[in-house]
């Protein structure tokens, strides 16, 4: 044991190479592309075992937890069961208030997912499981009036306006929308320049 005026010492090793338990240096694998191969088919061979354990004893756990379940009380049984059925009807219910919120936001909203989103789904249900919609529609009011970019714009699908100024100004001008007459065009023009 050191004693407490005398500096404890490190041994230097050189580089690639670290301490093994026994205190003989230990080359690193990784700096040996050979033995870095070598490394990586053990660790290989050593994960494939595992999975090949994991997959002999998935088949004794699931036998395990029917035993476990076979010995649990009826009462036991009854709550886990009560307790999977609630979370399931939290989410229906859940999901009932969302489409309502949507129904009720199409109305007035460009985007009725993005009410959805902002409102608080669990304040509109009840204790017996029923949807509060005027408490739904004044809350979808007062969100619009927060946010007015949200509201649906009547004016219709927005569409660009086609602007027929635009395009190839070579073909000369052209006052005909017909297809037809335009081919016609064309093609007077490609013969007229092959002469």
């Amino acid at each position: 044991m050191p004693e407490e005026n005398e500096p404890e010492q490190v041994e230097q090793q050189p580089q690639g190479t670290e301490a093994a338990p026994g205190g003989e240096a230990k080359t690193d694998p990784w700096a040996d592309p050979e033995a870095a191969r070598k490394e990586i088919e053990k660790l290989r061979r050593e994960a494939a075992g595992h999975r090949t354990k994991v997959r002999e004893l998935e088949p004794l756990a699931a036998k395990a937890k029917e035993l476990e379940d076979a010995q649990k009380s009826e009462a036991e049984r009854l709550t886990e069961q009560l307790t999977v059925e609630r979370e399931r009807a939290l989410k229906a219910t859940q999901t009932a208030v969302a489409a309502k919120v949507e129904a009720l936001a199409a109305k007035t909203f460009a985007d009725p997912e993005d009410a959805a989103g902002a409102l608080n789904l669990a304040d509109y249900v009840d204790d017996s499981g029923v949807i509060d919609t005027a408490r739904i529609n004044t809350d979808l009011a007062a969100l619009l009036e927060r946010k007015p970019h949200w509201a649906r714009q009547d004016d219709g699908p927005r569409r660009p306006a086609p602007d027929r100024t635009q395009g190839s100004s070579g073909n000369g001008n052209r006052t005909s929308s017909d297809p037809g007459e335009v081919f016609a065009g064309l093609m007077n023009q490609a013969l007229s320049r092959g002469r």
